[in-house]
């Protein structure tokens, strides 16, 4: 789950992470008000939505006056961005926020993360901040020193001296980078953070540390224990699809392709699309109903998968071992019906009941073909988008 700026950043100061005085508005008279405030000659109106890229795609402004503050919020405000990180309708903008700008000398980069391969938190550092790290991994892999932390002793002063020589910081703010470092550590262990990003962190004029920018992503699997951050959740900034899926215990995720899936266990269902890819067709999704999942649950899957105007055809590729493909043909049939199912189906049914489950859908009368086994399935389903299309 991802925090909007304003968020992560009212979360750093709780633990001392100094970041620019803002305020967050959803509209132009607020706008305007806020910078009042906040007082000054100079501010910031940054566009709020899940995504990085938003200063080259106009969604950051630097403004020189009450008038200029109110019509950036107004022309952001309802819109939606569009940057290098989101889909080409873009992400809208219902809040907007206010800040004083910085005194910038330099900026750095700092970031916090769960490296896999060692299975320890890493902090990741680099000079070359305000840029995107991907292409400076790439081109300047050098440039990024990475600091592992055991996780029985936690980060140590001796890193974050380390990170202070790399910087290449003196006085206040080579100090400064030990409590910043020591409260993302702080942060990112106390709320369950799989990643929180600050780029830039500015070396101010008089020499201070400022959290310009602040990214943060929470694992979902912890967020049953994290419910004061949970309730942040924005449904906007996610696909709807997606937001419905969550509520019905489903894992699905939207893909640009014809061809829908639907299958119970996230292994069998990466099997399926490659072997769509591997007939000449591109799954539309992925979709994991579940190894328990019931015919009312199967109901609601098939709703999301018509739900999106690319799919020409569905191929469901169920194994019954805890669930009884009977059921799983019933769940089918309901939606079907619901839906005013117009599209073909294809479905392999293997396990429990599965001869049952094949019958029922054979007796239907519906736009349904059973397919013997999973090429054949893959085949027939990827004949009939292609079908649809012509």
């Amino acid at each position: 789950m991802n925090l909007h700026e304003f968020q992560a950043k009212q979360l750093f100061s709780r633990y001392n992470i100094p970041t620019p005085q803002g305020q967050v508005v959803n509209s132009e008279a607020q706008a305007r008000q806020a910078a009042e405030q906040l007082g000054g000659e100079r501010w910031v109106v940054k566009a709020q939505v899940h995504a990085g890229g938003r200063g080259k795609a106009g969604g950051v402004k630097l403004v020189n006056s009450l008038d200029e503050v109110a019509n950036a919020a107004y022309g952001m405000l309802g819109q939606r961005l569009v940057t290098h990180q989101t889909t080409a309708e873009g992400l809208p903008i219902h809040q907007v926020l206010i800040e004083q700008p910085s005194d910038i000398q330099r900026e750095l980069y700092l970031a916090v993360l769960v490296d896999r391969e060692t299975q320890r938190v890493v902090f990741m550092v680099s000079a070359q901040g305000g840029m995107d790290i991907e292409a400076v991994a790439k081109e300047t892999p050098e440039a990024i020193l990475n600091l592992f932390v055991d996780p029985v002793v936690g980060l140590q002063g001796f890193q974050c001296r380390r990170a202070g020589f790399f910087l290449g910081l003196k006085d206040s703010a080579f100090k400064q980078l030990q409590g910043v470092m020591q409260g993302l550590y702080q942060l990112f262990t106390d709320n369950d953070v799989s990643l929180v990003e600050i780029n830039p962190l500015v070396v101010t004029g008089d020499n201070n540390l400022l959290a310009v920018d602040a990214k943060l992503n929470l694992d979902d699997n912890a967020l049953f224990r994290q419910p004061e951050l949970a309730a942040r959740f924005d449904p906007t900034q996610e696909d709807e699809a997606e937001v419905l899926a969550q509520k019905f215990g489903l894992s699905y995720i939207s893909l640009d392709g014809e061809v829908a899936c639907m299958v119970n266990g996230a292994g069998l269902a990466m099997a399926t699309m490659d072997l769509i890819k591997k007939e000449g067709g591109e799954p539309a999704n992925f979709l994991d109903v579940g190894g328990g999942t019931t015919s009312d649950r199967v109901a609601e899957a098939f709703k999301l998968i018509l739900s999106d105007k690319k799919v020409k055809s569905i191929l469901v590729n169920i194994f019954g071992g805890i669930v009884r493909c009977d059921l799983i043909a019933e769940g089918i049939m309901l939606a079907a019906k619901e839906v005013g199912l117009s599209l073909p189906v294809i479905v392999r049914l293997e396990g429990t009941n599965a001869e049952q489950g094949r019958d029922l859908l054979e007796k239907s009368g519906m736009n349904i073909r059973v397919a013997l086994n999973l090429t054949d399935a893959a085949k027939q389903a990827v004949a009939a988008a292609q079908e649809g299309q012509a």
